[in-house]
């Protein structure tokens, strides 16, 4: 098995590319908390023409995907409010309900005024009013806004239903496979195209600011690693050296990009300066080193590496030194992913032939595994640090899957239309 293969298999060890036949966007909600807050959100209602956008659905999956909460259904509710003044209290406190959304949309021309309140159930009180004006084309964004709004207030921690998702498909076209790089809502709807090609794409990863992608193309049939501007489309190439060139990650400060490269023998670590284009060498060895992710304070790098026989986690300081073995439980752990606060650390954890996302704390170093897959991988923080987005094997097709990181809540988002992998949530 020559070096590229080694690599490729070490860094995508569950990786899945298997073709789904049918085309849309399921979320399923496979595991619940039982200790999820009690919330109603009310139909909105509607004057004018909306189009399909049905506001509380999508509010709705919100709340209930975080974890926290659990949305009673649209049949079980004995009224359907729209004005502060028609709220019957006692009705939805006989539903045991702990919290009641309810609000209005109106067409108006090429805009829509959207007004909502939230209302404490026990004590009738009113928590939030809020009323937004938005485009045709941004309901589902002002729907996550108004979740974001809602789960701020009820649990003191911002949202992040109003953010973006990177990740790879591949699809069959004309019998030949087909690589696409694409970004999506949070919850996988609104899908654009950003990169295109028959070879292999991998890897993304986001700027600090979100407005470019770092990502491992094979489109001129070696590897190389290209930073792509979203607004202008405007791609860069940043290392195409002999070799390998792999496993790209922005600085906490955007001005460096950590990656894998080969050109000087084994796979090792390396710190690209964007502005220089000098390189920094911080791993050496006959080791595979691999899976670079930075600390949120820049001053430390977290990678896999194969040098105590097996992959595990280990710790080099960004500017160079002495790399420390970090992670000693399971088998295997690989493809570590820092949360935005820095405490805590996902990663791919492997044990009795099984590979499940966990999360380690970084004061304890406890590791505590989430999902319940066999074959999960690439596991990447929401900003807020509520959730874990992976990519897992759900009936032979490879699917994203989010977890909350306290493993009370897993929810599928199956885009049943090719074979999609290695996703990044943005900051």
């Amino acid at each position: 098995m020559n070096l590229l293969v080694r690599v490729l298999c070490f860094s995508m060890l569950t990786s899945l590319w298997s073709l789904a036949q049918a085309e849309g966007l399921t979320i399923e909600i496979t595991k619940g908390s039982q200790s999820a807050i009690p919330i109603a959100v009310v139909p909105f209602a509607q004057q004018g023409t909306i189009g399909n956008v049905k506001l509380s659905d999508v509010i709705d999956s919100d709340l209930s995907g975080s974890g926290f909460f659990k949305a009673l259904a649209e049949e079980d509710m004995l009224t359907k409010p729209s004005d502060p003044e028609r709220v019957e209290f006692r009705d939805w406190q006989a539903l045991g309900q702990d919290y009641l959304v309810i609000g209005q949309v109106a067409g108006n021309g090429g805009s829509f005024n959207i007004q909502f309140h939230l209302f404490n159930v026990h004590n009738g009180q009113l928590l939030m009013g809020y009323r937004l004006t938005v485009g045709a084309n941004e309901l589902r964004r002002a729907a996550h806004h108004i979740s974001d709004l809602i789960y701020e207030k009820l649990t003191g921690r911002k949202g992040a239903f109003n953010t973006r998702i990177a990740y790879v498909t591949s699809v069959l076209q004309g019998g030949a496979k087909q690589f696409m790089l694409q970004v999506a809502d949070a919850d996988g709807y609104n899908p654009r195209t950003i990169a295109e090609s028959p070879e292999p794409i991998m890897a993304p990863a986001w700027s600090p600011d979100g407005s470019k992608i770092a990502y491992v193309s094979f489109h001129t049939k070696r590897s190389g690693i290209y930073i792509q501007t979203l607004a202008t489309g405007q791609r860069e190439s940043v290392a195409s050296y002999p070799g390998i060139n792999g496993a790209p990650a922005f600085s906490p400060d955007g001005s460096r990009l950590a990656m894998t490269l080969s050109k000087d023998g084994s796979p090792d670590i390396y710190v690209l300066n964007l502005a220089t284009h000098g390189l920094t060498r911080l791993t050496s060895g006959m080791s595979i080193d691999t899976e670079p992710t930075w600390s949120p304070d820049g001053s430390t790098i977290v990678f896999t590496s194969d040098q105590g026989g097996k992959p595990q986690l280990y710790t080099v300081p960004s500017g160079g030194g002495r790399a420390t073995r970090l992670t000693f439980q399971g088998d295997y752990n690989a493809r570590g992913r820092f949360s935005a606060d820095g405490k805590s650390l996902a990663m791919v954890h492997g044990s009795g032939g099984r590979y499940r996302i966990a999360a380690m704390d970084m004061a304890s170093r406890t590791v505590n595994v989430l999902s319940d897959g066999s074959l999960d991988d690439s596991p990447s923080f929401a900003p807020n640090g509520s959730m874990i987005l992976f990519a897992a094997n759900k009936g032979g097709r490879s699917v994203l899957s989010v977890v909350s990181t306290d493993g009370a809540m897993q929810q599928k988002l199956d885009f049943q239309s090719g074979s999609v992998r290695e996703p990044a949530w943005a900051p």
